[in-house]
């Protein structure tokens, strides 16, 4: 037996509570890893406190991503003693995920640890800062370059824009971040990279079809009137590379950004990411991010804590990235 994060429904109300279930009790998969560590991103939020409704089938163990060590494979590609990553492929929506001692999975679905990590960093990590390489990656292969302009991060508080912040300051890019709470973030914001901290509400305007250019390229996780505001502001042959909808699924613009300043919008995934892809994003961030962005910009919670905490990330009061200690 061990212990797991449980989700229930009744009455259309989720529930969720540690209790102790059975290898049994675990879904099908080719293999069984013993859980180190996992992480609460905004979209565990969302399942585990039912407000997004993300989870279709009770009950389920929520947690989209996790690290630790094969205990047992019936694929070739690892054996028991392996460090395996594993983010994304819908686990922990439709899938028993990472938020329990043990979980059972797809071998597809993981990547090989890097030689360089441990479960805990890997972690701190997690999803967040994997899809905010994959938009930094984006943004590159688009062309972007630090001498073109500012970029700016919108959700710059939260996981994926608090790494992607810190990721193109790394890079020598000139960083604009936006926040809903500059005078509580700036300063952290600024520490890790930020050239300039914009207020959201900046943004949150009914913005014109084309406004004054001012951002070479963005990486934008709120969606809605914050990104069709951006996409106003773009320069000519900017790029921005989207990945959240914090704000909202709506994109209230009009096509004069693309085709009048020739702006590319670029959707990302790291849901569905390809395999060789993925395990390529991972070296890249490990490699960037610095050992003070793991200092400055990360917390460690119990698993006893996480449905509190993800009450506090769905409203905007959690900073950076939150690491789940199993």
């Amino acid at each position: 037996m061990f212990n797991a994060l449980v989700l229930t429904q009744e009455e259309k109300l989720t529930h969720a509570n540690v209790r102790q279930i059975s290898e049994a009790e675990l879904p099908e998969g080719d293999v069984l890893v013993e859980v180190a560590c996992s992480s609460l991103n905004y979209k565990d939020g969302l399942a585990v406190t039912g407000v997004g409704r993300i989870i279709r089938n009770f009950p389920m163990v929520p947690g989209i991503d996790f690290a630790g060590t094969v205990i047992e494979s019936s694929d070739e590609r690892y054996k028991a003693g392996d460090r395996v990553i594993l983010t994304g492929w819908g686990v922990g929506e439709n899938h028993w995920g990472g938020l329990a001692e043990k979980a059972r999975v797809k071998a597809d679905w993981l990547v090989p640890m890097p030689d360089d990590c441990d479960a805990a960093k890997a972690m701190q990590v997690g999803t967040a800062g994997l899809t905010a390489m994959l938009c930094v990656q984006a943004l590159q292969q688009a062309g972007i370059k630090p001498s073109d302009g500012d970029v700016l991060v919108t959700g710059a508080s939260g996981g994926v824009g608090s790494v992607a912040v810190t990721l193109l300051a790394q890079l020598g890019y000139r960083v604009v971040a936006s926040s809903g709470r500059v005078e509580q973030n700036g300063p952290l914001l600024s520490k890790l990279g930020a050239s300039e901290v914009i207020e959201r509400s900046e943004l949150e305007v009914d913005a014109r079809p084309l406004e004054k250019q001012r951002w070479a390229g963005v990486v934008d996780t709120v969606g809605n009137k914050v990104l069709a505001t951006a996409l106003a502001q773009m320069q000519y042959g900017g790029a921005a590379a989207i990945c959240g909808l914090a704000g909202g699924f709506a994109l209230p613009t009009t096509v004069m950004p693309f085709i009048l300043r020739g702006v590319n919008l670029l959707g990302v995934d790291s849901v569905s990411c390809p395999f060789e892809k993925r395990q390529a994003a991972w070296q890249d961030v490990l490699k960037l991010l610095p050992a003070s962005y793991y200092q400055d910009a990360c917390e460690a919670i119990t698993l006893e804590q996480v449905p509190e905490f993800a009450q506090r990330i769905i409203k905007g009061q959690v900073t950076g990235r939150v690491l789940v200690q199993l």
